[in-house]
């Protein structure tokens, strides 16, 4: 099935068409039209549309700068560009825009229904590539695990001569990197949690570089990690891995430990400094941390260190008045603290002092903010020693002041955006883009834009999507919608596409959410 639009200001040209495709292209087709530049940019942000008739020689937006926009939103529509011109240089324009073909008013119904055919050709043949490429790449994700465990396996248990090197450098495109090796230590695994910790870990790993990520050995794993030019400096690289080692253990859980090589150009090193790795990994502490080797003075244990990480995270989340990373965080704050502490007083010090902290950065941005809930605090904190409901007490002021702090955000806002962001969080089922919203608050796409930027800190796609994965979560706590309904429900139709978004943002899939809640 292919959807066509026929967009030009002449309603007669439109039925010419119409009749035209509708005869020959019965059943094949779902046929859309517009009299305008304007309504056709429309029905493209809302409808998938394959095959476009475009008229040059209209109202407003004309033929050549709706193409351009077209062009840009949906790169991969066929376009044929109708004139009653037949000049060069508006041929010449429409073909630097990528249009597929030029035809000259009054049309012919042969050439029209020969360069449909020949459109729909063109868009099989891509479609069929792209199949293609989606199969490939599905191979490869099966594949690939594999190749990298053998790698690394074939680093610890052989000598480097007696497999071939230069064969797994090129498969893997990573010859020309200096590197280093991981060891992680993962706490808590087992056969039923082996296989989604591994997938999270070689994820993470993944985010911003291609390492080579072996498979589980006992409760360990093992990675060869590229080093950019930008670490390509001890203390960059430091602060980079120390970095990635937090980002896991936010993710994994506390008790994570990692031990890192040196770096090294020489790949007849690779069993040395594998072992290097293994060897730094057993200075950790067993409640957890991370080691370089080569330099005892580094070696640390951010273990120790993660309750004030995490209340930082605290912090500067609910500046943002940002409720689910303000959750998140306490939880591991929460945790970290049972953890590393066993004396309920030090404890309830530790809640006490990031309540305090709270309040005191609540009232800079909201002068009125007054909570009765903190004026119970040093009462409650006195008589309570259960700890989940001391958690649950921290937890409720701490949405008390995310409360205060977005309503002076909001009280803030710019009325566009305002009313931008007010259409938004009453119609996230909707297909919802950046031009759309800059007509709905009549102002253009490119102010719109900016502004997002300006007062909310994120650009409009980013602040879009945070809402839709937000709600998405109030639904997988609060409901029995399959994942299937919630997608949809916040304007997703591919369940997959959501479910990664979902991953990447939260570190798990929606499945995975709903059942840890439970």
């Amino acid at each position: 099935m292919y959807n066509i639009l026929v967009t030009d200001d002449e309603q007669i040209v439109i039925d010419s068409l119409s009749f035209i495709i509708n005869k020959n292209f019965e059943g094949q087709v779902s046929l859309f039209t517009a009299l305008s530049g304007t309504d056709a940019l429309k029905i493209v942000t809302k409808e998938n549309i394959d095959i476009i008739f475009m008229d040059i020689n209209m109202p407003g937006l004309n033929g050549l700068e709706t193409v351009s926009c077209i062009t840009k939103l949906k790169p991969d529509t066929v376009i044929i560009i109708l004139s009653a011109f037949d000049r060069f240089q508006y041929a010449q324009e429409a073909m630097n825009l990528g249009t597929f073909k030029y035809i000259t008013k009054p049309v012919n119904r042969n050439v029209v229904i020969q360069t449909i055919r020949s459109a729909m050709d063109f868009i099989d043949t891509r479609r069929g590539k792209q199949n293609a490429d989606l199969e490939l790449h599905k191979k490869l994700d099966l594949v690939s695990p594999m190749i990298e465990s053998d790698f690394i396996f074939a680093c610890i248990n052989n000598n480097e001569n007696t497999f071939n090197l230069s064969a797994y450098l090129d498969y893997f495109g990573i010859s020309e990197y200096p590197w280093c090796f991981c060891c992680f230590e993962i706490p808590n695994v087992s056969s039923e949690n082996q296989h989604s910790v591994y997938n999270k870990i070689r994820d993470l790993l993944n985010t911003n570089h291609r390492c080579l990520v072996s498979s589980f050995l006992m409760n360990r794993i093992i990675a060869l990690y590229p080093i950019t030019d930008s670490e390509y400096d001890t203390e960059q690289f430091t602060v980079s891995i120390t970095g990635l080692f937090n980002t896991l253990s936010c993710t994994i859980g506390s008790g994570l430990r990692a031990g890192i090589s040196r770096i090294q150009t020489d790949w007849r090193l690779l069993k040395t400094s594998c072992n290097e790795a293994l060897a730094a990994l057993n200075q950790t502490p067993h409640t957890g941390g991370i080691a370089f080797s080569g330099d005892k003075a580094s070696w640390e244990n951010p273990a120790s260190n993660h309750a004030d990480e995490f209340k930082k995270h605290i912090i500067g989340r609910l500046k943002m008045g940002d409720t689910s990373g303000v959750n998140s965080f306490l939880e591991l704050f929460s945790s970290q603290l049972t953890t590393n502490q066993t004396d309920i007083d030090k404890i309830k010090n530790a809640y006490f002092e990031l309540i305090v902290t709270a309040s005191n950065i609540t009232k800079e941005i909201n002068n009125s903010f007054h909570s009765e809930t903190f004026d119970n605090a040093f009462s409650t904190f006195s008589s309570e020693n259960n700890l989940s409901k001391l958690k649950d007490f921290v937890h409720k002021f701490l949405l008390e002041c995310i409360t205060a702090i977005n309503s002076t955000k909001t009280q803030g806002d710019n009325p566009a955006i305002k009313k931008v962001c007010d259409y938004i969080n009453n119609n996230l089922a909707k297909d919802i883009s950046l031009e759309q919203m800059a007509e709905y608050a009549k102002v253009s796409s490119f102010y719109l834009s900016r502004l997002f930027k300006e007062e909310k800190g994120i650009t409009f796609i980013n602040f879009l999507t945070d809402r839709r994965l937000e709600k998405s979560r109030e639904l997988l706590n609060d409901t029995n919608l399959s994942i299937k309904e919630i997608s949809a429900s916040i304007g997703y139709n591919d369940q997959n596409y959501f479910s990664r978004l979902f991953k990447n943002k939260y570190g798990v899939s929606p499945t995975e959410y709903r059942s840890e809640k439970k």
